[in-house]
């Protein structure tokens, strides 16, 4: 997420030669599951309106978060897991992870690969979207 709040798409182009992304999705859907169900190994960044919840509706949405798994082809085209919807006591909440590169300023060339990406999990109110 930039200072400006606004997150940043990767790169459209992470191919690798001899490589799809579809071939790396369950690489990428591993290291998603893993930093979202535990919150290591990336950042987390929550939006104003999730910052100003109660905590313990803070809490509930972390945990519902870390919990999420209602993947779908809706939610979920390129099965990565990089993206969920939560209803939380009547208010829709949206979690996203991006790829960035280490320099945290570009995509990532290849989200599969650790050394060369850095995971950012924004966790907002849908309306903040």
């Amino acid at each position: 997420m930039s200072a400006s709040g606004s997150v940043h798409a990767c790169s459209p182009d992470r191919q690798q030669p001899g490589s799809t992304m579809a071939d790396k999705a369950p690489e990428i859907r591993r290291l998603n599951d893993a930093f979202r169900r535990s919150f290591i190994g990336g950042h987390v960044v929550l939006t104003s309106g999730v910052a100003a919840l109660a905590e313990t509706e803070r809490r509930a949405l972390l945990r519902s978060v870390r919990a999420f798994e209602a993947f779908n082809s809706d939610n979920d085209p390129h099965a990565e897991h990089d993206f969920g919807a939560i209803d939380l006591e009547g208010a829709k909440f949206f979690w996203k992870i991006d790829y960035y590169g280490p320099d945290m300023q570009s995509g990532s060339p290849d989200p599969s690969n650790p050394e060369v990406t850095r995971r950012a999990l924004t966790i907002m109110r849908a309306e903040e979207y």
